[in-house]
């Protein structure tokens, strides 16, 4: 995911993480844990929360993406993959519990050779 093409006016923008990730802005939205006006209102989207969860989900597609080869299949992982040491949580479970930092510390262990 190019940071450039996720944002306008210095913001990132459901709406354009949405079409690359071939979903809906709403989708996005209940991804990184917020509701549907989040996204899509425009004083919501510009919101610390919000971009917060944006930017988190944006960081963490971003460091696995090489791996994958594909933001479709990274996102795909992001959702559905249980993380070992989290109790079977995955990573969209941990960004919206405001653990994003958690979840690229463990990418970050797991390229390492800590959990492999």
């Amino acid at each position: 995911m190019q940071l450039a093409q996720m944002s306008d006016n210095g913001l990132f923008q459901p709406r354009h993480i949405a079409a690359t990730l071939r979903t809906s802005t709403e989708e996005v939205g209940q991804t990184v844990g917020l509701g549907k006006d989040a996204v899509q209102r425009r004083a919501r989207i510009a919101s610390a929360k919000t971009q917060a969860r944006l930017r988190a989900l944006v960081e963490v597609l971003n460091k696995v993406q090489p791996r994958f080869g594909s933001d479709l299949i990274a996102y795909a992982w992001f959702r559905s993959e249980p993380l070992a040491g989290f109790d079977g949580r995955t990573a969209m479970q941990l960004v919206q519990d405001g653990k994003a930092q958690q979840v690229l510390e463990y990418i970050d262990a797991v390229d390492a050779g800590v959990y492999s």
